[in-house]
């Protein structure tokens, strides 16, 4: 017994998270996701709205510890705003909603006057784009009449590549992906998550999506340097704010955002692959 917990604690310091809570609390969500996007698309809604107020929440606190003055109630109200816009009235809605949304909230910057102003506002778009407006696009994956389907693909592509980045990492990771923003990823934990993502994406493509494997191990391929992106942005703004986490309310993961950070940049990417197919293809 003391093998095994020995063994396990040398898993956790190599990946840098607990391995148990975080499979647990990954089973959990996945449980929630499909069961909502089954049987109630509103509650999947909510439940993703939910998801990201709270990684907003998370990164409004992080920017006040700095000294960086956004309000999490304007920003809240313009997130729930766009992703609303998002749900009943697809791309347009999008559009129109992000616009309106940064203008008001400039505007509101703006009354509080010069001193920090660039600062301030800088750090409202962001958090107005990151995590809001490019959530949206998960919002437009699932609306749609083969919502299931993409949320699906888009689960597939980035839980195998969390999964085996991680896994490989673990195994045989030896060369620093990015030493300097996030010490723990490997080069061989990027490849062995590339492959694997690569190939569960051209099984979704091909069996969910009814097209061809190649161009759903394409989608993994781009998928995967979008979900890497995404947690190298997450653990950017980390160092920079001097976080490990941005939260903790999940255990084994940290914050919401922490949970979130590679969906919220691949989420974008494959709802871009998709539309060019019904266009092109």
């Amino acid at each position: 017994m003391s093998d095994l917990h020995s063994i396990n604690e040398a898993i956790n310091k190599r990946a840098g998270r607990k391995l148990i809570p975080s499979i647990l609390v990954s089973l959990g969500l996945l449980v929630v996701i499909f069961g909502t996007l089954a049987y109630l698309t509103p509650a999947f809604a909510l439940f993703v709205g939910g998801a990201v107020l709270l990684a907003l929440r998370e990164l409004v606190t992080a920017f006040h510890a700095r000294g960086i003055e956004v309000r999490f109630l304007h920003l809240g109200i313009a997130d729930a705003v766009v992703l609303a816009s998002a749900w009943f009235a697809g791309l347009p809605g999008l559009s129109v909603s992000i616009v309106v949304a940064m203008v008001v909230l400039l505007f509101l910057q703006l009354l509080k006057g010069v001193e920090g102003f660039v600062k301030n506002a800088t750090a409202t778009t962001f958090a107005l784009l990151y995590p809001g407006f490019v959530a949206g696009f998960i919002f437009l994956l699932a609306r749609s009449g083969d919502g299931f389907a993409y949320i699906t693909t888009l689960v597939i592509i980035v839980a195998c590549n969390d999964t085996f980045a991680y896994i490989t990492g673990v195994l045989i990771g030896k060369h620093p992906l990015a030493p300097k923003i996030s010490p723990k990823k490997s080069w061989e934990g990027f490849f062995g998550g590339l492959i694997f993502a690569a190939i569960g994406s051209s099984l979704a493509f091909y069996y969910l999506l009814d097209r061809h494997p190649i161009i759903g191990a394409v989608a993994g391929l781009l998928g995967v340097l979008a979900a890497t992106v995404g947690d190298l942005i997450e653990s950017a703004i980390k160092r920079d704010l001097s976080l490990k986490d941005m939260g903790n309310l999940l255990p084994g993961h940290g914050g919401m955002l922490d949970r979130l950070d590679s969906v919220l940049i691949t989420a974008p990417v494959i709802w871009c692959a998709i539309e060019l197919l019904k266009r092109f293809a």
